[in-house]
């Protein structure tokens, strides 16, 4: 499956395995990133966080996002020996994303995707290109894998048996007990003898021989007892050799069983896989023709979509005209309708003002009053000129008593 394709199809149409793609091809991505040493290199200068496996995959952070995602790129690129500036917070977004895929573009891979798609710092897309831009940076710093180094693996110490002419049978004996127990590799009830143990009792024999009397030996054991004795020791005699895992020929026979199972389920597998793919590559024609079949009887109806499409849009254009003028008219109608309001405000106080008959009547109350207080002030007038008049008058009688009295006096002299 091509990665186009791998980007295009969605969930239904390429599997239920595709939805997880974008994790799979982000773990080979950090792979490459840390092939390219991005930790010393971009974290620690940017100090920035190491990527985890699946941050462009799962969106959490969209604005951290897609400055890592603008920041790694323009160092991918600068790797693959382009001259690229590092983005900053405050750049022009579209603009960054432009020049990223127009690089990308330049290097020879395909972006049939629109540029809104990395906006969100995260998704299938961002991996796409951070993926290209890994592969052409490991191109530029013409990496190539080198031969593996396996760690030489130290040689267990063999037991060494030291010449011992003391050395007796029931002990020889009883190390081969004890060895047989002490093998994990065969888990078995019975005591088995190992080739260690004959060795001992090989070089037991020697020892024998090389002290053995000139006289002919004669057996004085019973043949029955013998053939019990015989019967008693016959499962230890049973020889097992151990298997060495370090040793080449075991590897050996383990590649040829393990070649001679994959080619026999590659046998299986591949007519699986050519019935497979030839019934794919027929379900694909069915869809392709049926597409085509399907194409050509709504190509009518598909017109009369779009002209619909563009009358309304030009219904739209006229209605944004004709609510723009409603909108400037209802706002004069607004400010008419309020000076409107001030003028009836003004005439209905002054009608209220010519109507209203409370002023007069305070008027009158106030000439009445004054009436009053005229009334009032003139007895008060009067009384006092009475009282002067009395006054005067007395005045006038003291002086005239005054001035008889003075004349009586003058005829008397």
């Amino acid at each position: 499956m091509s990665e186009d394709k791998k980007r295009g199809e969605d969930g239904e149409e390429g599997g239920p395995g595709l939805a997880f793609m974008p994790f799979v091809v982000m773990e080979d991505l950090l792979d490459k990133l840390r092939l390219l040493e991005y930790e010393q290199e971009f974290s620690r200068k940017m100090n920035l966080k190491p990527l985890s496996r699946h941050y462009f995959a799962i969106a959490t952070n969209p604005g951290e996002q897609f400055f890592m995602f603008t920041s790694l790129a323009a160092w991918l690129l600068r790797k693959a020996g382009k001259q690229f500036e590092q983005p900053q917070e405050y750049d022009d977004p579209n603009a960054t994303i432009s020049s990223i895929l127009e690089e990308v573009r330049n290097f020879g891979h395909t972006v049939d995707f629109p540029p809104s798609k990395l906006k969100q710092g995260c998704g299938e897309h961002c991996i796409y290109v951070l993926d290209r831009l890994s592969d052409e940076a490991l191109k530029n710093t013409a990496f190539s894998w080198k031969r593996p180094q396996y760690p030489e693996e130290e040689m267990g110490e063999e037991n060494i048996i030291e010449d011992d002419s003391e050395l007796t049978l029931h002990q020889v004996e009883k190390d081969m007990i004890q060895d047989t127990h002490d093998d994990e590799d065969y888990e078995d009830d019975e005591p088995m003898m190992d080739l260690e143990g004959l060795k001992k009792l090989g070089h037991h024999k020697e020892l024998q021989e090389g002290s053995k009397p000139e006289e002919i030996l004669e057996s004085s054991t019973d043949a029955a007892d013998w053939k019990l004795e015989v019967e008693r020791v016959l499962p230890q005699l049973k020889v097992t050799i151990r298997t060495d895992n370090k040793d080449w020929r075991v590897h050996v026979d383990q590649m040829h069983q393990h070649k001679e199972g994959i080619e026999t389920s590659l046998t299986d597998t591949k007519s699986y896989l050519d019935r497979l793919h030839s019934e794919i590559t027929r379900t694909l024609e069915k869809i392709g023709s049926r597409e085509k079949y399907i194409n050509n009887q709504l190509e009518h109806l598909l017109q009369d979509f779009r002209s619909l499409q563009d009358q309304l849009a030009e219904s739209k254009e006229r209605y944004r005209q004709a609510s723009g003028g409603v909108t400037e008219r209802s706002r004069k109608l607004a400010e008419v309708t309020e000076d409107l309001e001030k003028v009836k405000q003004e005439m209905e106080e002054r009608g209220s003002s010519m109507t209203d008959g409370a002023p007069l009547v305070r008027i009158k109350q106030a000439i009445q009053q004054l009436k009053k207080d005229n009334t009032q002030m003139d007895i008060r007038i009067g009384v006092v000129e009475h009282v002067l008049l009395q006054a005067k008058l007395k005045d006038k009688h003291s002086q005239t008593k005054q001035v008889h009295a003075n004349t009586g006096q003058q005829f008397s002299y």
